[in-house]
């Protein structure tokens, strides 16, 4: 089962936990919706037909979004979500992802913060799983408890 988390790098300087941190995710394409706090894509490549100055992004953090070959092999194909959440998860363990992750993570720390992307499907794309990893790491995460199994027979 392993050693439980320990979320003490969350506090304050008092020892207190500051306010609960934010992050949203928001397609780009939807600049009519309002955001708040820090604004980050994470995307590799730019969206289509917009201009930088319409996204009014504090951060371009491209590194941070799947490797071309994982966002070829997707393809945003639903069959393949879960896999796909899976090599996510897996290159998004790479020390240098990691220090990304921390500096999102401070800026959540500071504020809410939104990330943003591209893709067109708004339930299988790199924002729901760097929203998860995100939340994990702050312990956001929500709580599942264990299912009891009925007694065998």
């Amino acid at each position: 089962m392993g050693e439980p988390p320990c979320y003490a790098h969350l506090l304050d300087e008092e020892g207190r936990m500051p306010d609960r941190p934010e992050i949203r995710i928001q397609r780009v394409y939807d600049l009519d919706r309002p955001t708040i706090g820090k604004r980050i894509l994470a995307d590799r490549v730019w969206p289509r037909g917009l201009k930088k100055e319409a996204l009014r992004l504090d951060a371009w953090m491209r590194e941070l979004g799947p490797s071309d070959e994982l966002r070829t092999w997707f393809r945003h194909d639903p069959s393949r979500w879960d896999e796909f959440q899976r090599r996510y998860r897996a290159e998004l363990e790479r020390p240098d992802q990691q220090a990304r992750l921390d500096e999102i993570e401070q800026m959540a720390l500071q504020g809410p913060v939104t990330l943003l992307y591209g893709a067109r499907d708004e339930q299988h794309n790199q924002a729901v799983v760097l929203k998860a990893v995100l939340e994990e790491r702050l312990g956001l995460a929500p709580f599942t408890p264990f299912v009891s199994l009925p007694p065998r027979k």
